[in-house]
């Protein structure tokens, strides 16, 4: 036996807690009319999960619930508890739990809350119910079977008929794992919707992220072969710059010490020649001297130029400009000019060689503007001027000569004073000489460091663009092999690889690689979101197809069975059906889809196609009485339809028997004969379900193996007497 015992607490008209032990197959509730021995069934309703208010005899929650009278006090809720037997049986239990024994309990509080406890443990109503649904329990159907509700079955609708045995033959699990199944399906169905449509909306911003990708790439790798151009433009031009400082500061360092050497020399060389210049008489009369010939000389050249004119203005009319220099005229001026420069050169007198020099300027733009052709108006005047000019030459040549002769007289006179002073003065003009060559050196060496620093400042300026552009990890450029001979090349090969280095940085420029980091790693993440909803659409295409098979499969069982149980129900029925009436046969039958339409006047269109309720069409009965020509349920009497209704659930219970029963005065309306047939069938039913047989018949009393009496005292409290077997045996007979 799986039921051992039902508890009721505040349930209806069990004011107290009552509990009823179940020891033997076949248990019988007894009790006058109005003793809430019917409030025992609907108990069962209400634990096994009823939902119907109406099925237990009550409009709300709050009608379940003990209401209260004079001696005991409403109460606030009202529960129900059952216990089964969860032993091991054949390696099997009966409740798809691993516990030997199992609670399970119903609260209804008066705000219309319940509660579901299993074991103790709060859980919810579907738990409950796929639980007990495993072991074939339900709270409604055939398995509890009220006073009044005996002919339910017949009165049924061909539908609700079929409902009633599909849920007798065990199918509600099944039914519940496709309704379970189609729900999960239009979820998936929706879920593969959604799925496509994120893949629809991702589509576009993933293929632009993969052109930039695309992009970065060919960027980066622009990078990589910049970063080697540059590692070795860098190192062969910072090898460059290194050689080049060293020879600068080698260079610099010679001349720093031969500068000062020069210094060293031309100041002992000064010294020396510091005393040969002091001021002196003779050197006074020199001076004078030089004056005067520059004068005479001054004086000669002006009647040389003004006769050159003159002389040229009376062959104007015959010759070109360029013939009217006589060629004696053009050798004194050159001689003129000679012998001044070298007075000049040999002169240490500052102011002198100034005025000598002014003498030379006016000199020569008086010959050149004797070429000019500024001549007399006349002839005649040109002639006289010439005359004139050639008597007074000889005279300013012969005073220069003189005064040339005096001043060399002089000179030679004072030749010997500075032969002394003449070699230290040739060393420091020497000195002088290399002295400026060196400075001048020094110089250049100084533009060549200023601009070595100056490519410095611009090799550091590159290293730093390349770090910026190429990454920290560019600042291993200097571990780069510099090419043998690389020193050796012309410098233009090096402005070459800068040249290509600046088109390799404008095309990353324009590749546009800023970001790529924060690029690369949408694009990673909307790659792999992509293939995530890739994949979630391809799971959940296999689950909807997986689903769809399990719903055709299930389908399938659910026909299967159905088929093969209503076969074995028929041929129960048709034995019941004959133990009850002597004779006679009952059949159920699924109804033609086709022609229960065709009976309403509805016809199937060419092509039509008949909806899933249809396919699953209700059961009809087919009921024939012994020694009468009438057929159908209609023409049955009320102890007929009892009878037949009987036959019908006992039948149905055969097939695959639950582990309990609830008969609730189904018997009420049998007489004497009917109710011993109706007792044998109790015991034999008893064989296969543990009964709960609620009655006033003392023939079912006789078949139960233990009695419990339901009373009534005057507080309106229901209570439970147990009544021993003996004592059944003798109320019975």
């Amino acid at each position: 036996m799986y039921l051992k015992s039902i508890e009721l607490t505040g349930f209806k008209s069990f004011g107290k807690k009552t509990e009823l032990q179940f020891g033997s197959p076949i248990a019988g509730i007894v009790g006058p009319n109005g003793s809430g021995k019917s409030n025992v069934a609907d108990g069962f309703r209400f634990v096994l999960g009823e939902q119907s208010m109406k099925s237990m005899r009550g409009k709300r929650g709050e009608d379940m619930i003990w209401g209260g009278s004079p001696a005991l006090p409403r109460m606030n809720r009202a529960a129900v508890r059952l216990v089964f037997d969860n032993a091991l049986v054949g390696g099997k239990r009966l409740l798809d739990i691993d516990f030997s024994e199992v609670t399970v309990e119903r609260i209804v509080h008066r705000d219309g809350a319940n509660e579901y406890l299993l074991n103790g443990s709060q859980v919810r109503l579907k738990d409950v119910i796929r639980l007990l649904a495993g072991a074939n329990i339900g709270g409604s159907g055939y398995q509890i079977i009220s006073q009044g509700e005996a002919d339910r079955i017949l009165n049924a609708s061909p539908r609700e008929r079929r409902e009633m045995v599909e849920d007798a033959l065990g199918l509600k699990l099944y039914q519940h794992k496709k309704a379970e199944s189609e729900r999960k399906l239009e979820e998936t169905a929706v879920n593969i919707d959604k799925t496509k449509s994120l893949r629809r909306e991702l589509a576009p911003h993933l293929k632009f992220l993969e052109a930039q990708v695309e992009r970065i790439e060919k960027a980066r790798e622009m990078k990589a072969e910049l970063a080697h151009k540059l590692a070795d433009y860098l190192a062969r031009e910072n090898a460059w710059l290194t050689a080049e400082g060293v020879r600068i500061a080698d260079d610099v360092h010679e001349r720093e010490t031969e500068i000062h050497a020069l210094q060293t020399k031309l100041h002992g060389a000064r010294s020396v020649k510091g005393g040969a210049h002091t001021e002196s008489p003779l050197l006074t009369k020199v001076r004078t001297l030089q004056g005067e010939l520059d004068e005479a000389r001054r004086k000669r050249e002006l009647l040389v130029r003004d006769l050159g004119r003159a002389e040229g203005a009376v062959e104007a009319a015959a010759i070109t400009v360029e013939h009217v220099v006589p060629a004696p005229h053009v050798r004194d001026f050159v001689r003129e000019i000679t012998e001044a420069i070298e007075e000049a050169e040999r002169s240490l007198d500052v102011v002198g060689i100034r005025k000598l020099l002014s003498q030379l300027r006016e000199r020569i733009r008086a010959f050149i503007e004797g070429l000019s052709g500024a001549a007399p108006i006349t002839n005649e005047e040109a002639r006289k001027e010439v005359i004139r000019l050639s008597a007074a030459l000889p005279k300013a040549e012969a005073e220069e000569s003189r005064i040339t002769k005096a001043l060399e007289e002089a000179r030679s006179e004072i030749a010997r004073e500075r032969e002394a002073a003449f070699a230290a003065e040739r060393e420091e003009v020497q000195f002088e000489a290399q002295l400026r060559e060196a400075q001048s050196k020094m110089f250049a060496l100084k533009s060549e460091r200023e601009h070595l620093l100056e490519q410095k400042r611009r090799f550091e300026e590159e290293v730093r663009e390349g770090i910026a552009l190429l990454g920290y990890s560019f600042e291993g450029w200097n571990n780069h092999d510099v090419p043998e001979g690389a020193l050796l090349e012309e410098r233009r090969e090096q402005e070459k690889r800068r040249r290509d280095i600046e088109r390799y940085k404008i095309k990353i420029e324009e590749a546009g690689v800023g970001g790529g980091e924060a690029i690369e790693q949408e694009y990673k993440q909307t790659t792999e979101r992509d293939a995530f909803l890739a994949k979630e659409l391809q799971d959940l295409e296999h689950s909807a197809a997986s689903l769809k098979d399990l719903i055709v499969e299930l389908e399938k069982t659910i026909d299967a069975r159905f088929t093969d149980g209503l076969k074995h129900i028929n041929e129960a029925l048709g034995g019941f059906f004959q133990k009850l009436f002597g004779g006679g046969h009952a059949k159920l039958f699924v109804e033609d889809s086709k022609k229960v339409r065709a009976s309403r006047g509805e016809e199937l269109e060419e092509g039509e196609i008949l909806e899933e309720e249809e396919l699953y069409a209700g059961l009809s009965i087919d009921v024939a009485l012994p020694r009468k020509k009438i057929r159908g349920l209609e023409v049955l009497s009320g102890g007929e339809r009892a009878l037949t209704s009987i036959a019908l659930i006992f039948s149905m219970s055969q097939v695959n028997p639950p582990p309990f029963l609830i008969l609730d005065e189904t018997d009420a309306a049998l007489d004497e004969a009917n109710s011993k047939r109706y007792a044998d069938m109790i015991m034999e039913l008893g064989k296969k379900s543990q009964l709960i047989v609620i009655t006033h018949n003392r023939a079912t009393m006789s078949a139960a193996g233990e009695l419990y009496g339901v009373t009534m005292s005057q507080d309106g409290v229901s209570k439970i007497l147990s009544v021993k077997l003996e004592e059944a045996e003798r109320v019975a007979k």
